[in-house]
């Protein structure tokens, strides 16, 4: 194992938001907000930005940031990110939030069909990374119950008395740069310098210099009834695609594939202001804001993908089973008695719970897999959902990595058989999905993991945003209540589009 970081607890505990101004202009700002249930899932927020290093990758194309340059580096960007960090590694800080330096980021769905082997939709007419991180050697972390937060400096990459030194000179400029912000030194509030230089890695492009042919251009069509937004499917096209669906699992293909529809409109003020607005109507514990320079992915997910803690314990919680929150107190109680006692829900909650604990079953200790909790009740700001908690304990020779690989793409977002379900997703949708259904999160020097399931979300690509609804079909799913259930889903979302 490595030194120990130098670490410093900052009083007062700065705003999470408030802490981004003074950082953002440092390039590939990571923010992993647990803007809700602070007690339960969202005790921690982290902030980083300034990596000493980035991977990115496209289908077997794998990259890294290397003096200003992006040099190809080999196929596998998670295998090489363990690499890059395996110098790095170091027992966790006791009594302090578990990501204490590291890769934080973005997996791509398409990155899950890759490893799959299964054929994209041919349109890719957005061009981002299957897979983006940055490494970072320092990270500021939040205990939101206690009202406590650390910064914390790893001297990473360097090694010996260079990384002690690094560390302390990071640590320094880290907390100069939060004073600064602080009294309206660097920014102006809004996440974005006062001058509009952009910082040391910001400028470097993070999507795929690919030329966009006529043929990757996707088609897109206006969304009946909601003005100024446009979906990648006609409404016709996505009741024949459900109704698709339904004649594969009447066939016994599957038992139940989600499927999905990409929304996009004009960005309306800077993308950290949208953030701002999502988070304020839709605050979740796995929120999320990603400043990549030209990829920029704000989310709100409810849905905690892939954990590891203490050691080698593992969690999924899957969320299988919505309903809206009602107008008031007793309409509100009745969608949630209805959605606790609803058969359909509960048995395809019971359906993705087999197939994470077969995931989880392919790299954890035999016997450790169990579920603790089964459709548990969850009340969030616009939905009640149905959850399950799936655990597990890592086998002596798999780590992170390893899990993640088995698992990915979650079961909740894809359908069941996974493959299979897969595949007929990439037959009918007609558009990649990117970071939509993929993973945000982290992955610390001390092995520890925490990512969520890219929902409600939204990706910004110069002055436009892209945000993908979707829900699972099965046997007795109805075409047209699975078309509007969709834009049910997307209502809050298309709602924080405008101030």
């Amino acid at each position: 194992m490595s030194a120990t970081p130098l670490v410093e607890e900052l009083v007062p505990a700065p705003d999470p938001l408030e802490a981004c101004a003074g950082l953002a202009d440092l390039g590939f700002l990571v923010l992993l907000d647990s803007a809700a249930d602070p007690e339960h899932l969202g005790r921690h927020s982290f902030l980083a930005a300034g990596p000493f290093t980035a991977v990115r990758s496209k289908g077997a194309l794998t990259q890294r940031l290397v003096d200003g340059r992006w040099t190809r580096v080999g196929e596998d960007p998670l295998e090489h990110t363990r690499l890059l960090l395996a110098p790095c590694a170091a027992e966790p800080v006791a009594g302090i939030p578990p990501f204490q330096g590291g890769a934080a980021g973005y997996l791509g769905y398409d990155w899950g069909a890759m490893l799959e082997r299964i054929p994209r939709p041919r349109h890719d007419d957005l061009a981002i990374p299957d897979v983006l991180l940055g490494l970072y050697d320092w990270v500021i972390a939040w205990d939101h119950p206690a009202r406590r937060a650390w910064l914390v400096s790893t001297g990473m990459p360097e090694q010996g008395a260079a990384r002690t030194e690094r560390a302390a000179r990071r640590l320094a400029f880290v907390k100069q740069r939060l004073a600064d912000g602080r009294t309206g030194g660097r920014a102006d509030g809004k996440g974005e310098t006062r001058n509009g230089k952009r910082g040391s890695l910001e400028h470097h492009v993070s999507r795929f210099p690919f030329p966009v042919s006529r043929d990757a251009c996707a088609p897109s069509y206006p969304v009946p009834d909601v003005p100024g937004v446009r979906s990648n499917f006609t409404r016709p096209g996505y009741l024949e695609a459900v109704a698709r669906v339904i004649e594969y699992v009447g066939a016994g293909d599957i038992f139940q594939a989600n499927l999905s529809q990409r929304l996009h409109a004009p960005l309306v003020g800077a993308p950290f202001e949208l953030y701002r607005r999502l988070r304020r109507r839709n605050p979740a514990p796995f929120a999320a804001f990603l400043d990549f320079g030209d990829v920029v992915v704000a989310s709100s997910s409810p849905e905690r993908f892939l954990r590891v803690h203490d050691g080698r314990q593992v969690e999924t919680r899957p969320i299988k089973g919505t309903r809206p929150r009602g107008a008031g107190p007793e309409h509100d109680a009745a969608l949630a008695l209805a959605l606790a006692e609803s058969e359909k829900d509960r048995a395809e909650n019971v359906m993705i719970v087999d197939l994470l604990r077969n995931d989880l079953s392919r790299v954890c200790r035999p016997g450790s897999v169990r579920v603790p909790e089964l459709f548990a009740l969850e009340h969030y700001a616009t939905v009640h959902h149905l959850v399950s908690t799936v655990v597990g304990e890592l086998a002596a020779e798999h780590g992170p990595v390893e899990l993640v690989r088995a698992a990915f793409p979650g079961g909740s977002i894809t359908g069941a058989p996974k493959v299979r379900a897969m595949q007929i997703i990439a037959e009918l949708e007609p558009t990649q999905r990117g970071v939509y259904c993929g993973a945000i999160g982290y992955l610390s020097v001390t092995g520890a993991l925490d990512t969520s399931i890219v929902i409600r979300t939204y990706l910004v690509l110069e002055r436009d945003v892209y945000f993908q609804v979707g829900g699972g079909i099965v046997a007795d799913s109805d075409p047209e209540q699975e078309y509007r259930e969709t834009l049910d889903k997307a209502r809050s979302l298309i709602a924080a589009l405008t101030p």
